[in-house]
Formats: structure tokens, sequence, C-alpha cells
């Protein structure tokens, strides 16, 4: 997503209130999920501080030839329509297959029944969906980008 005049000024406000700059550790503004109806749900739990925790296909961040979340960036959550919600902080990042995410991961996610099966059947039709408009095809082994992170600042 791109710098809009909304984040701008909202990344601003959170760098005043923080009391210094954080240009080096800006990653990027986003929404979470690929539907307006998903996006609003995941934001709702990450405000409620729910969800603390997010999976993305690997293959996304070498499609767009841009590296993935390292520990400590700094990002704008937005709603489906590009309006700020609040700043996270990566506290962690693993590279891992997706057979291999863990139970404490799929409930630090905050979704759903909080439970690992439902994690894989949820992420399985979400990757499914994110492999296809990446011309490629889902599979348990494939890489996946196990962000967690904790909220900075809210509007």
């Amino acid at each position: 997503m791109q710098m809009t005049a909304a984040v701008a000024a909202f990344w601003d406000d959170f760098c005043r209130q923080a009391g210094e700059a954080h240009p080096g550790e800006f990653y990027e503004a986003f929404h979470f999920g690929d539907t307006e109806a998903l996006a609003q749900e995941l934001a709702a739990l990450v405000l409620a501080g729910t969800k603390r925790a997010t999976a993305s296909a690997w293959w996304s961040y070498e499609a767009a030839g841009r590296r993935a979340p390292q520990a400590g960036d700094l990002s704008v959550v937005t709603d489906w329509h590009g309006q700020p919600l609040c700043v996270i902080r990566s506290t962690r990042v693993d590279r891992m297959p997706f057979d291999a995410v863990p139970a404490e991961f799929a409930a630090a996610e905050g979704e759903g029944d909080g439970s690992l099966a439902w994690w894989r059947q949820a992420h399985t039709l979400y990757f499914t969906r994110e492999c296809a408009r990446l011309g490629r095809a889902f599979a348990p082994d494939m890489p996946v980008c196990c962000e967690r992170f904790e909220v900075v600042h809210r509007r």
C-alpha cells in the first residue's frame, strides 16, 4: 500500500508522541486479509489485543521483490479503505513450513477458536488464494512468514 496522506499524518503523530523519529524502522502500511470483511475483522482483533501475530506466504515477498518483515520493524495497520488504525512493532519473525507452524503461534493469531486445526483450515484457504495470485500452488511444506507483533500506537 502506498504512503497516503492519512497514513503519513498518522505516522507523524506517532513519531511526535513517541518523542523520536522512526524513519529507518518504518516497514509498510497495510490491511490484513484479502477481502473487506476479513480486513475489518482482523483489524478489530488487533485493536482488541486478541491478535498478536500474523502469517503470510514467504513467496509473496519474493514475488514483490522486497524483504520480509524483521523484528523491530514498525508498520501502520489500516482498514480496507486505507484509513490508519494503529502502529505495530514486529517482535519476532520466523520462516517455517506451513505444516510446522505450532499451536502456540495459531493461538497468538487470535482467529477463530484459537486452535491449530482451525488455523490450518482457514490458512489453507487463504494461502490457496494468495498462491493462485502468485502463479503458485499451495503446498503443506510451503514457506510461511510467522510474524509476532505488539501494538505501540493507536488512534
